[in-house]
């Protein structure tokens, strides 16, 4: 598989193929601003030396530090300094995780399930380096005959080792076992399931918490803390993602920017614009002059 050097490149080609994508980045990339990808993405730091904002929480980074972010949780790297700041990045379509996922292995639980104390970050031992950089030399740019069957593979093998650390450090800092451990409830689960699915078909509509708690029978308390528990982020969070996502959609198939923020539920114009402009980068005018 070709490997990108740039990161939306990398996230481009994940989106239009629904499996998966690499880059390796160096310091000479444009660090993006706050931004939200509409796919999770694996975050691999070789080099260490910057800090991550990952939905309003700081960490810094060290070398051997891997983070998984979910396909709706902001996050920005920042420039804290002119040091070379090397990483290898692979951006990852939620369909193609849930595909390959069982009853038994859910491939996405290092991507929606977070643990209080580490989030989004797990330190690899030198051991566990080398074996996840192991399976990223394996990912070839060849074009042979059965290559990209090859490469699949690798990744599956890949993710998997990455999740059983991931749900091993959990268990450890906690003391307990992972949420989706054979034998615990999964009712959780499977409730955010139908919220995510309400939410994604009623885009246009008023999607409060209270209105999705009347419409679940839960309290509003209740709704945001096993949304939370479960997603790594926040109902509203969530919500504005998927509009945006949305929005760029709607505009990149020609549609009028105030019919745009109507169609995905803002009911102010100008938060639309300042949502939209904030998260994307640029205004929904510019945005739809570039994506036509």
């Amino acid at each position: 598989m070709l490997f990108f050097d740039s990161c939306k490149q990398a996230i481009e080609a994940c989106l239009d193929t629904k499996t998966f994508a690499a880059a390796r980045l160096y310091h000479d990339e444009k660090t993006m601003g706050i931004h939200i990808h509409d796919c999770y993405e694996i975050y691999y730091s070789i080099s260490g030396g910057k800090q991550f904002l990952i939905d309003n929480r700081v960490y810094q980074f060290a070398p051997g530090d891997i983070f998984f972010i979910n396909q709706y949780e902001s996050h920005y790297l920042s420039e804290v300094d002119q040091l070379t700041h090397e990483r290898i990045v692979l951006p990852v379509h939620p369909e193609y995780l849930k595909r390959f996922s069982t009853a038994q292995t859910d491939l996405s639980y290092c991507f929606t399930c977070r643990n209080a104390s580490s989030g989004h970050r797990v330190t690899l031992c030198a051991e566990e380096r080398n074996r996840f950089l192991y399976y990223v030399h394996r990912l070839s740019e060849e074009k042979d005959f059965g290559q990209d069957i090859l490469d699949q593979a690798v990744f599956l093998e890949m993710i998997t080792f990455l999740t059983r650390i991931f749900r091993l450090r959990c268990a450890q800092e906690s003391g307990g076992i992972p949420k989706d451990t054979p034998g615990r409830t999964g009712s959780h689960h499977a409730r955010i399931d139908e919220i995510l699915s309400y939410v994604n078909q009623h885009l246009s509509e008023e999607l409060s918490i209270p209105v999705l708690a009347a419409h679940f029978y839960l309290s509003s308390s209740y709704l945001c803390k096993i949304f939370k528990d479960e997603t790594g982020t926040t109902i509203n969070r969530y919500i504005t993602a998927k509009r945006i996502a949305y929005a760029k959609a709607l505009l990149a198939e020609g549609h009028p920017v105030t019919e745009t923020s109507s169609l995905c539920g803002f009911g102010d114009y100008s938060n639309f614009l300042k949502t939209f402009t904030r998260i994307v980068g640029i205004s929904p005018k510019k945005y739809a002059s570039c994506a036509q």
